[in-house]
């Protein structure tokens, strides 16, 4: 058995979707089929119909329209923008639109506090400050191209907001690593309009830091919400700067992306350190920054990936709706693409900065992780997730499955890693829960004031000295989780072995939209089944997971993340149809999912 490391992994040459990872493209072998994208003409006209279509909400309905949260008037200047400048649109040159820009534009002056940050989301953010800039210059710049005097009182209007913001960045501090970046990118696009030394200045000061990226392509908190935020902000800082070798880090990033996608364009975010870790983020998101460096680097597997998204679910709410403007101040992604080159989708592909393993076979997959952050503490910016297996079979969704065992209240299972064993990958994890002695005499007080400590196990906090103590009656837990598969049948075997007796519960949390079949429901929770034995099925829009056979020695389906969660009445059950397999140690049993 042997840990997957980087080096490791350098050695294997796992498949064809593995080697053609560290190719300059992505290879022929067990590919999609070439498909060209619709014409540029026929998008545009589609991204000019649909930001017309907000531009006319928000005369008739106003504020009503907003779709941005708190930073709806930095997009609606773009939008009003776009659609003023657009020789295509019905509002081009529309004196409407004049009056809705300086509406618009009193707004955000309006909500500016008086250091020059404004509040959308935290409270006089640096960072939040900067999300706003990026569709308010971009409209800005669209306008003052225009050379249109009647614009004039506008742009001298929110010049003065914008140079406020401005001197609000070139000071103001950030939160986590990719707010660097977002400030970063605003204060690009503010010097664009209104150059300043110190603009770059301070650019320059936080790229100094250095911009980490790690083996695989993770940028530091390894999410897919932020790798989009920074692949953007650093595409932008090489093209407003002329500093083409800031667009190394995205290309890293999104090749790795791809192999992140399931065939539907959804993204795989088990091994986040964010938010995004439990939730769904999708390729749509990273479509123009695909986009431009297809076009830039003459990147034809890039090409096919634009061609691709441009099919997915939610393309046309993310880019058709939402993205004139940027291609109208980025005339770059108005040219042409490369001829498209076919793409793998028949991989076995590790990620072992992150212990995360992708099979593809076609229209299946199969996702392993055991790369959580150790040791194990509840907190944004580290990678917490019980979610260790995932499988899809077309429409058909196995979102997660989790292991939990009724050991001392230490919670879900959680890999200490990834292994391989021959064509087999394993994931495992031992727990020790001691009992403990009285302190050692010398440490001992009259008052019996001891310091608040963890307990060695990390489950809770007492006025114990925990750290000073003996340990005696300490109990054990080991678990594995070995994977194995074969042209898309995935078969996990579970091992739980040490202390007898101890309630095994297996949790799979499929697709909510689909339907089950073979399974018991649950006379607890909504949306609760047990497999008792046999085989089960979930179908969702015609295809179809096998999956079994099934095991029910017990009904433990409560409580299972355990007490860090439990004792302040936290949960990390999601929606979905959840199917629960039971058993007591010595535990081994296998489920084959087909």
């Amino acid at each position: 058995m042997r840990k997957i490391t980087r080096n490791t992994f350098l050695k294997q040459s796992i498949s064809v979707g593995a080697s053609l990872y560290f190719m300059p493209n992505f290879g022929s072998a067990g590919h999609l089929p070439i498909v060209r994208a619709n014409s540029f003409s026929e998008l545009w006209e589609k991204m000019v119909s649909a930001n017309d279509a907000h531009v006319k909400s928000l005369l008739e309905i106003g504020d009503a329209a907003n779709r941005h949260g708190g930073r709806s008037f930095g997009y609606n200047f773009a939008f009003l923008a776009a659609a003023f400048a657009c020789k295509d649109s019905r509002f081009q040159q529309d004196n409407r639109l004049i009056s809705l820009l300086h509406t618009t534009a009193d707004k955000l002056i309006g909500s500016q506090r008086p250091d020059g940050t404004i509040n959308a989301g935290n409270l006089e953010s640096p960072p939040d400050t900067a999300f706003i800039m990026e569709p308010l210059c971009a409209g800005v710049y669209i306008l003052n191209n225009l050379r249109d005097g009647n614009l004039k009182p506008v742009l001298t209007k929110i010049e003065a907001f914008i140079k406020k913001a401005g001197e609000a960045l070139v000071i103001g501090g950030v939160h986590t690593p990719n707010h660097r970046w977002v400030v970063c990118h605003a204060l690009a696009r503010i010097n664009q309009l209104y150059p300043d030394a110190k603009y770059k200045e301070r650019i320059d000061e936080w790229l100094s830091e250095g911009i980490y990226l790690d083996e695989d392509g993770h940028y530091p908190e390894r999410s897919m919400n932020y790798s989009d935020v920074e692949n953007n902000a650093f595409i932008t800082l090489g093209r407003l700067l002329n500093r083409p070798e800031l667009f190394e880090a995205p290309r890293k990033s999104l090749e790795m992306t791809y192999y992140y996608m399931e065939p539907n364009g959804d993204l795989v975010t088990f091994d986040s350190r964010r938010q995004d870790q439990y939730s769904a983020r999708s390729i749509v998101v990273q479509y123009l920054h695909y986009r431009f460096l297809a076009i830039y680097d003459r990147d034809g597997a890039f090409a096919s990936i634009v061609n691709m998204i441009e099919g997915f679910p939610g393309f046309d709410r993310m880019i058709t709706r939402e993205a004139l403007f940027y291609f109208m101040e980025n005339e770059w992604l108005q040219k042409e693409l490369p001829d498209p080159e076919p793409l793998p989708t028949n991989f076995e592909k590790v990620f072992p900065t992150s212990s995360l393993l992708r099979i593809r076979r076609e229209n299946s997959t199969a996702t392993l992780f055991g790369g959580v952050d150790w040791p194990l503490i509840i907190a944004s910016g580290r990678s917490v997730s019980p979610n260790f297996f995932a499988y899809r079979k077309g429409n058909a969704v196995l979102k997660y499955m989790r292991m939990s065992a009724s050991f001392f209240s230490m919670g879900y299972f959680r890999s200490e890693g990834l292994w391989q064993e021959g064509e087999q990958y394993l994931l495992y994890q031992k727990l020790e829960a001691p009992y403990y002695q009285p302190l050692p005499d010398h440490l001992k007080n009259e008052s019996g004031d001891y310091e608040l400590t963890p307990s060695v196990d990390g489950r809770f906090w007492s006025k114990m000295a925990f750290d000073k103590r003996p340990v005696s009656n300490v109990k054990t837990l080991e678990s594995r989780v070995t994977l194995s598969e074969e042209e898309g049948k995935a078969s996990l075997l579970f091992e739980v072995k040490g202390l007898e007796g101890v309630a095994v519960t297996i949790e799979m949390c499929f697709d909510e939209s689909g339907k089950l079949s073979g399974v018991t429901p649950s006379d607890t929770e909504k949306n609760n089944y047990f497999l008792p034995e046999g085989y089960g099925t979930f179908e969702r829009a015609g295809d179809v997971i096998s999956f079994g056979p099934g095991i029910q020695e017990h009904q433990r389906i409560s409580r299972l993340a355990g007490e860090q969660y439990s004792v302040h009445f936290g949960s990390l059950r999601t929606e979905g149809n959840h199917v629960y397999l039971t058993g007591y140690t010595p535990f081994s049993h296998r489920i084959t999912f087909e």
